[in-house]
């Protein structure tokens, strides 16, 4: 009988499993806050009429384009910050749809009012910078 010697098992260390248990945590993690949308934005349609001028964008996170809008909308938003509300309205809520039913909006849409609450400009679904810019500057000045 001849006896055959057994391979060595092997043996993974625990540092090595936490080592890729927490790099697989660290990267998922990492891959979800990248998703999420830049910029927070308040929901609080009430601003509107209340003195200073209001963009609304209406939003529906089951769809792309208002995210879309939103990506745009967070590099124009700190040249108007001190003079626009920015808001969104949740297509989500009733708030949001009872907004989106009066103002004939959808899913990326952008509603400019005055400091008055009166509508200045509705625009569906900017695609540009520039196209946001100019409304923004035509309703509201420099």
């Amino acid at each position: 009988m001849q006896k055959h010697p057994t391979p060595p098992q092997s043996i993974s260390s625990p540092w090595r499993r936490r080592l890729i248990v927490t790099g697989i945590i660290v990267g998922s993690g990492s891959l979800i806050w990248s998703q999420l949308p830049k910029g927070s934005y308040p929901t609080d349609l009430s601003r509107i009429g209340q003195g200073q001028a209001v963009l609304v964008l209406a939003m529906d996170s089951n769809y792309l384009a208002g995210a879309s809008v939103m990506n745009l909308l967070n590099d124009l938003r700190p040249s108007y910050a001190d003079s626009v509300h920015f808001l969104v309205a949740s297509l989500a809520l009733p708030d949001g749809q009872a907004f989106a039913i009066q103002h004939q909006a959808s899913d990326g849409t952008v509603v400019l009012f005055d400091a008055n609450g009166q509508r200045v400009a509705l625009l569906h679904t900017p695609q540009t910078q520039d196209e946001l810019r100019r409304a923004l500057r035509e309703a509201f000045g420099p």
